[in-house]
């Protein structure tokens, strides 16, 4: 395991194939950690990548390097945090792949900061919360997928989380994934970063701030404004979604294409479900090599 200090943070990463590969950064999501990517990162690393994958913020190893750092988890600060980790670890343009936090984060460095981004593979499409239209109601099917979310708008289920919180997060690896069948060992390896002393206060604040319900850092306003905007993602692109996700409603998220304006391609995994590196890695991986082929 490496770590490097980048922005306000000590992040932990582990690192596969030649240093002097292509350069390609794998972001895991919520609940998950760089576990997600173990059979991925070989089959990029076998064709010449010099692969990255961090442990975000409240996750496993990686820690804030001053006490006195909100313990956000808004969108800008997990842009910002793979702003400042591309810049320490200064690999060039990079092909950044992510899905759940791991896609916000790639969509939003591809999208603000594009001369660092050679291409995107994004899972669930256009990642970058409206936060403007987070309280216009959403079709009952949609909603009740997010049981989660407004669970964790109140002291109860932050309490949850923190007494429960493998419990709570081994039934949203079964919900949003039904056909996958992980063992428990699994599980087991990333649940340890859910250990990070920083873990629930992050996801509480990710869950709250989208909705408008609490304030954000102050030092990433800046950036929540060019959100705010919907930028638009002109680096070569592949959106992915399984089409037995348990998160997206039905239909996924194809309408996203108005949001890409350079090269893009959707595609729709067959038994897939929300953690698709873990669940298809074969799939996952051919989406990143045809972006960095330059075959969509």
């Amino acid at each position: 395991m490496n770590t490097i200090q980048a922005g306000a943070l000590q992040v932990a990463y582990a690192e596969h194939g030649p240093p002097d590969g292509w350069p390609v950064l794998l972001l895991h999501g919520f609940p998950y950690d760089i576990r997600a990517y173990d059979a991925v990162a070989p089959i990029l690393a076998a064709a010449g990548a010099r692969v990255i994958v961090p442990y975000l913020r409240g996750y496993g190893p990686t820690r804030f390097l001053a006490a006195t750092t909100p313990r956000s988890g808004q969108q800008a600060a997990l842009g910002d945090d793979l702003r400042a980790l591309l810049a320490a670890l200064d690999l060039g343009p990079a092909v950044l792949a992510g899905y759940d936090w791991g896609g916000r984060a790639a969509c939003i460095a591809a999208a603000l900061w594009p001369e660092r981004v050679a291409g995107l593979v994004s899972q669930n499409g256009y990642n970058i919360q409206d936060i403007s239209s987070s309280l216009q109601p959403a079709a009952p099917e949609a909603e009740l997928r997010h049981w989660y979310q407004y669970y964790l708008h109140g002291k109860r289920g932050a309490r949850g989380l923190a007494e429960n919180r493998r419990d709570f997060c081994r039934l949203l690896w079964r919900l949003w994934s039904p056909p996958w069948r992980f063992a428990e060992a699994d599980f087991a390896a990333t649940a340890e970063s859910f250990d990070n002393p920083d873990f629930v206060a992050v996801v509480v604040h990710s869950y709250r701030h989208r909705f408008g319900l609490v304030a954000g850092d102050p030092a990433l306003e800046a950036i929540e404004r060019q959100l705010a905007a919907r930028p638009p993602i002109a680096v070569p692109s592949i959106t992915l979604d399984g089409d037995a996700d348990g998160v997206m409603a039905p239909g996924g998220t194809a309408r996203h294409a108005r949001h890409f304006t350079g090269p893009h391609r959707h595609r729709v995994i067959p038994g897939g479900g929300h953690n698709l590196p873990q669940e298809k890695p074969e799939a996952f991986a051919a989406a990143i090599l045809d972006v960095r082929n330059g075959t969509l």
